[in-house]
């Protein structure tokens, strides 16, 4: 039988939590769609949920993950920022490491 150990990641501040594996799903669909009203829908969550945690992940990063312009005849949008892109990118390293090292620590039992 194989087993694989199952772990969820997520960073915290001293304001509770910053980012984890739901967060970063809504800042690559905010990259996909260009948009916080479209991400939202895409993940088929409500436009105030995903504005929250938009708004506090804004908030306790040291620089603005997402910049939104607000909607009117041309319409709004949103965008990552280069900080937002880098937080991605750095978030799916640190969960891809540590599936890794507890895969491999897995191997070392035997079940």
């Amino acid at each position: 039988m194989d087993y694989r150990i199952k772990s969820r990641i997520w960073i915290e501040s001293e304001h509770g939590v910053f980012l984890g594996e739901g967060r970063v799903r809504l800042l690559k669909a905010i990259s996909d769609t260009g948009s916080l009203s479209k991400a939202a829908g895409s993940l088929d969550m409500s436009y105030k949920k995903a504005w929250n945690l938009l708004d506090s992940m804004n908030k306790t990063a040291k620089e603005p993950l997402v910049i939104t312009s607000t909607g009117g005849k041309g319409g709004g949008g949103a965008r990552l920022t280069t900080y937002g892109e880098s937080v991605i990118k750095t978030f799916d390293t640190i969960n891809q490491k540590c599936w890794e090292f507890l895969d491999n620590e897995l191997k070392q039992i035997s079940l």
